[in-house]
């Protein structure tokens, strides 16, 4: 079993809280489910987020701009959203490039009320392929271990994933993926998780089902990390109304 980590709310910037989010597929899964997101993609989009230079993270498809752009006009009908959508997209990455472009209302629109169908399809994928989400909430405030101790957020994390380990099958395995960070940072977490795998008695004990190493990869190549970060983005709101 595969779980993915990402995080939200870690720059301390307008986000409530600090949201560590994991996402659990089977290793035969995955890639089916990659190819049915990257076919909702086209469905919607008529093209991939990542070819026309749109981030596939929730503070850029679910901020509050995307919000007031689809609640600003009628709902547009499938198919005549996604060639307006299309049309958008090409002019935002023309625009990026520095030339110059003329922006519909209508397609601002299209691109909210396609996001946001996107992302719920998404969401409905991930449950079809029996995806799994655990994650933790922390106040921003909340005190930072010191010394190389787990922070209690991935602790708790890890032993729910332990548990949801033990409930599959006696001889189930979880690996680890996190989104990867600045080298000092991975470095750093590779030793607060082997202290704990290592040292403490919950940590040893749930290293019979967890690998203490983990894999890190970069977020923008890996759709199951872009899928955490999402997770955690919308934890992190929801939980704030």
């Amino acid at each position: 079993m595969l779980i993915f980590l990402d995080e939200s709310g870690t720059d301390h910037k307008e986000a409530p809280y600090e949201v560590l989010a994991g996402v659990t597929v089977r290793e035969r899964n995955l890639w089916n489910l990659i190819q049915a997101i990257r076919a909702s993609e086209r469905n919607y989009f008529d093209t991939t987020l990542s070819s026309v230079d749109v981030e596939f993270k929730g503070k850029k498809l679910l901020k509050p701009k995307v919000f007031r752009l689809a609640a600003q006009g009628n709902e547009i009908a499938p198919e005549q959203r996604t060639p307006l959508v299309y049309r958008f997209l090409q002019k935002g990455l023309l625009a990026g490039e520095g030339e110059p472009q003329s922006f519909q209302r209508q397609e601002f629109t299209a691109y909210g009320q396609t996001v946001l169908a996107f992302v719920r399809e998404m969401f409905g994928i991930c449950a079809q392929f029996g995806m799994k989400v655990f994650a933790s909430i922390v106040a921003l405030d909340a005190p930072l271990p010191k010394g190389d101790f787990l922070r209690k957020d991935y602790a708790y994390l890890f032993e729910r994933f332990f548990y949801y380990l033990e409930d599959i099958s006696p001889d189930e395995m979880g690996l680890v993926v996190f989104d990867e960070r600045e080298r000092a940072l991975c470095r750093q977490l590779l030793g607060q998780m082997e202290n704990y795998f290592l040292t403490t008695a919950p940590g040893r004990a749930r290293s019979v089902r967890i690998v203490p190493e983990p894999f890190f990869v970069h977020s923008d190549l890996t759709t199951a990390v872009q899928i955490a970060d999402i997770v955690a983005y919308c934890l992190n709101w929801v939980h704030s109304i």
